[in-house]
């Protein structure tokens, strides 16, 4: 079913103008369809702030048709924002007080800005950390997006994220290691995801945390479940990504570098962009280092419609095999205190 535009939130207006289904909420009161709750912690910088807004909404609202969908986003005041960015939150967003007390079905937490290793140096670190210990208890299933992942590791599991040495971004070929959890229903044996980081949770780390890893590459795992298969669901990658995300990321590591904010030119993005692409922008970085041209130029419009995308539709079966998952236990309890008569260790019965 479709999104639930119950509050002036401009991203609920910008997917109705892209074809996107959005009920207002004075026409989802008129159905009689369960709904679910599911908040959104969103901890991307200013620059990808409503995007992933936008990412997230987009995937929710086409998945399963079972229920009407009540998205719920916020963020956490310790991570300092620009002017627009700050009164956009304080007009649209709530704040984690009014979620915990409203309660939410399912919870989705982006990944953020903290390149260094140590996440305890990141300015959020503990106002994270009590927004996972709350919806650990409370919240029928946690889905962490990049660095959200590598905090609930440490956080839950005393796993630190290691640095890789470089930024590993791009699209990446995965494979489907167990295809018995309902999560992959459906879905590709081999298929991409984009991902784009500076520091990882090894394999061997999700191994010695008795997390269960159901798709992997060579280089990393990407979707992971907690032990009870449910309650947290682990993304190393960005599968909400759209198709020009990693070319706006391009973009911006190159005005970092401009703003001496990095020390070198950045390489492009890995099995991203064709070769004629690549001219393109090898031209443009000429240019821009004469002096010829200015980051203003940046060849965005002849690029994107060029852009293939190979990890949407996966996208989309993973997050409709999650919200069916979550329907499937929250249907069960409704009525109930959190998890009465489920079992913990096992909320959808697959052991």
């Amino acid at each position: 079913m479709p999104l639930i535009a119950h509050s002036s939130l401009p991203s609920f207006q910008r997917l109705m103008r892209e074809g996107e289904v959005v009920l207002s909420k004075d026409r989802a009161n008129n159905q009689t369809i369960r709904e679910l709750h599911i908040g959104l912690l969103n901890l991307m910088p200013d620059a990808a702030l409503e995007a992933t807004e936008r990412q997230f909404f987009r995937l929710i609202g086409r998945s399963n048709q079972i229920a009407q969908f009540y998205l719920h986003p916020f963020t956490l005041h310790s991570i300092p924002r620009g002017k627009a960015a700050a009164e956009h939150i304080k007009q649209h967003y709530l704040d984690f007080d009014a979620i915990r007390a409203q309660g939410l079905d399912a919870l989705i937490i982006t990944g953020a800005q903290a390149p260094q290793a140590e996440l305890e140096k990141a300015p959020f670190y503990q106002q994270l950390k009590e927004v996972v210990d709350w919806s650990y208890e409370n919240v029928t299933s946690t889905l962490c997006s990049c660095l959200a992942t590598h905090a609930v590791l440490e956080f839950r599991y005393g796993q630190k994220r290691q640095q890789i040495g470089k930024k590993y971004w791009g699209v990446f070929t995965h494979q489907v290691s167990d295809r018995n959890h309902p999560l992959v229903s459906g879905v590709n044996t081999q298929f991409a995801v984009p991902h784009s980081r500076y520091n990882q949770i090894s394999k061997a780390q999700f191994a010695a945390a008795g997390v269960k890893i159901l798709v992997e590459n060579a280089a990393c795992a990407h979707l992971c479940v907690s032990e009870d298969l449910l309650r947290l669901v682990f993304f190393q990658g960005h599968p909400e990504y759209d198709t020009i995300s990693l070319l706006k990321e391009y973009k911006r590591e190159v005005a970092a570098y401009l703003s001496k904010q990095r020390g070198d030119y950045p390489p492009f993005p890995e099995h991203y962009l064709g070769a004629q692409n690549r001219a393109i922008l090898n031209e443009f970085k000429s240019k821009l280092l004469s002096g010829e041209l200015t980051i203003d130029d940046f060849p965005e419009a002849l690029i994107s419609p060029t852009l293939g995308n190979t990890w949407q539709n996966t996208t989309l079966a993973i997050i409709n095999n999650w919200i069916g998952c979550v329907y499937q236990v929250t249907h069960e309890k409704i009525g109930k205190p959190f998890m009465q008569d489920i079992n913990p260790s096992d909320p959808l019965g697959l052991k």
